[in-house]
């Protein structure tokens, strides 16, 4: 099983970028899978989640600004980034960790500690 992501950049702030991650290997309905990020200097966080169970959940500081969405048949998951902030500058990595039927919510409170790929780094300007 390969996490890859791909997608990153250099944005000026209030731009857009979309992630995505070659999950090869993984069976959403067994994995939690979304996406996490750390800053120089920070903690890793978790960013947003899709739940084994299918459902989706986002953390406050992205609400409304970022979506998690997966293509099955291509094994690939996405994170698409609308009004970027400077504060959103970070290595991204896309995240799995084994969890049968768990809701978005407790996905995205575990990814930080689970599987992830080699990150790809977003960079957003003022």
């Amino acid at each position: 099983a390969q996490l890859v992501e791909s997608g990153g950049g250099s944005v000026q702030a209030g731009g857009s970028l979309r992630l995505s991650c070659a999950t090869s290997g993984y069976n959403y309905m067994a994995y939690c899978m979304g996406w996490i990020r750390q800053a120089p200097g920070k903690e890793r966080e978790g960013v947003v989640a899709s739940g084994s169970d299918g459902s989706t959940f986002i953390a406050d500081s992205v609400k409304g600004r970022f979506t998690i969405s997966q293509d099955n048949a291509n094994n690939t998951l996405y994170l698409q980034m609308n009004s970027l902030k400077v504060e959103d500058t970070a290595m991204y990595y896309c995240a799995a960790r084994g969890c049968t039927s768990c809701p978005g919510d407790y996905c995205l409170s575990v990814l930080k500690d689970g599987i992830r790929g080699q990150g790809t780094q977003v960079a957003v300007s003022s």
